[in-house]
């Protein structure tokens, strides 16, 4: 079973990336709100991929500073990070700051997002494997 962090998701699109996600890739959804309880969770469990917001729902903090924070620490550096959001110059920001690629909401259901999600999970296994 993955194991899939949200990171910043509202209450709504929270519930509907996790139904998604644990239908389709059996997985285990957890939830962070900000960089400090995401570091923490990724610090003290192991996570085959997060999913991070563009603009974060309790703060508003920039979505692309968490991953920054993220890619920068030795104990979080190697989980990968996917951006959810609808702007395409946001994701090209992301991927260029170290993230997968990733999709917006629009895109949810899409199979195009479900194959970006299923590279994600399959390259942190193969990762896993390796070390």
């Amino acid at each position: 079973m993955s194991r899939i962090l949200t990171v910043g998701h509202c209450d709504f699109d929270h519930g509907n990336l996790s139904r998604m996600l644990e239908a389709g890739f059996t997985a285990q959804v957890d939830r962070a709100h900000g960089l400090d309880d995401a570091r923490a969770a990724l610090q003290t469990r192991g996570y085959d991929l997060v999913l991070l917001n563009r603009i974060l729902d309790r703060d508003g903090a920039e979505g692309l500073r968490v991953l920054a924070a993220l890619k920068s620490d030795a104990a979080t550096r190697d989980v990968p990070v996917m951006l959810i959001s609808n702007y395409p110059d946001a994701q090209s920001a992301a991927v260029a700051a170290g993230a997968v690629p990733g999709f917006g909401k629009a895109e949810l259901h899409a199979p195009a997002a479900l194959d970006r999600i299923r590279a994600a999970l399959d390259e942190s296994a193969e990762g896993r494997k390796r070390s």
